[in-house]
C-alpha cells in the first residue's frame, strides 16, 4: 500500500511539473491570438521595429486631436474605425495592429508592444498636441504604460486590470504564476504616475476580468485623476458595441 501511494504522489508531481513547463514554453500562445487585419481599404502607416514593422490603420484629420487605440487579445483593431470614426470625428486615429497582428512583422511579448506603443505615441504628437489614449482589454495595460511616460491627454481603458499576473493567478490558483508569467503587464505599477484625466469602464457581466481587478486600479491612481463607469448588461465582449459605451467614449 505505502508503494502505491509513494508511486501515486510522484505521478501527481512528475504531472504537475510537465503542466508547469507546458505553460511556461507556450504561455503567449494562451495570451496572443492574432487577427488577420480585416479593413484593408483603410490607409496605414508602418512603425519600423526590430522585427521589421508595425502596421497601424489610420484615419487622417487635420488639426491638434488624435486618438490612440491599443486593442484586446483577439482584435483587429482596423475593425474599430467605423466606432471611433463616429464616437470621435474630429481626431485623426491610429489603430495599432500588436506584431503578428494584421499584417505587422513579428511576435507579441510585452516589451515589444510598449516600445511600438510609445513609437505610435510619438509620431502622433510630433502631428497632434492632444493626444487621446484608448487601451480595451489586454491594450488597457499598453496604454496605462504610455500614459504613464508620455504627455497623454485623457486615458480611456476598457475592461481593464491591475495586472495579468493578477487575473491570471485567479484562474489558475494551483500554478506559481508569478514565477511562470513573462508577460506581467502590471497596471497598478504605471496608473500612479498617470496625470491625465482618465476614464475607466467596466462591464457588469465580465466574467473575464472580474470586477475586483478593475476596483484594484481604480485605487492605485493618485486622487481625482481617474473615474469609473460601469455598463451594465453587457460583458466582456459585448461592451463595445453598447450605446451607453459609445455615448461614454464620446463624452469624455
Amino acid at each position: 500500500m505505502q508503494r502505491l501511494v509513494s508511486t501515486i504522489a510522484i505521478l501527481a508531481i512528475t504531472g504537475y511539473v510537465v503542466i508547469c513547463i507546458a505553460l511556461y514554453f507556450y504561455q503567449r500562445q494562451l495570451i496572443y491570438f492574432p487577427q488577420p487585419r480585416a479593413n484593408t481599404n483603410a490607409p496605414t502607416l508602418a512603425l519600423p521595429t526590430d522585427e521589421g514593422t508595425t502596421l497601424v490603420t489610420v484615419r487622417e484629420h487635420q488639426g491638434t486631436k488624435a486618438l490612440l487605440f491599443f486593442g484586446g487579445n483577439a482584435d483587429d483593431a482596423s475593425g474599430y474605425l467605423p466606432q471611433f470614426s463616429t464616437s470621435h470625428p474630429s481626431h485623426a486615429i491610429y489603430l495599432m495592429h500588436y506584431r503578428g497582428y494584421g499584417g505587422s512583422s513579428g511576435a507579441p511579448t510585452e516589451n515589444a508592444l510598449f516600445t511600438d506603443a510609445l513609437s505610435l505615441f510619438d509620431l502622433a504628437y510630433a502631428k497632434h498636441k492632444a493626444v487621446i489614449v484608448v487601451g480595451r482589454s489586454l491594450g488597457s495595460g499598453v496604454a496605462a504604460y504610455v500614459a504613464s511616460v508620455r504627455p497623454v491627454a485623457k486615458l480611456i481603458l476598457v475592461t481593464p486590470y491591475d495586472s495579468i499576473e493578477r487575473v491570471a493567478a485567479g484562474q489558475f490558483p494551483w500554478v506559481p504564476v508569478s514565477l511562470l508569467l513573462k508577460d506581467k503587464y502590471e497596471s497598478w505599477r504605471y496608473a500612479p504616475k498617470i496625470t491625465a484625466p482618465t476614464l475607466l469602464v467596466a462591464a457588469a457581466n465580465d466574467s473575464l476580468i472580474p470586477a475586483k481587478h478593475t476596483l484594484a486600479l481604480l485605487d492605485t491612481f493618485s486622487k481625482g485623476v481617474a473615474t469609473m463607469k460601469t455598463i451594465a448588461n453587457v460583458d466582456h465582449n459585448s461592451i463595445g458595441s453598447d450605446t451607453t459605451y459609445l455615448a461614454l467614449l464620446a463624452a469624455f
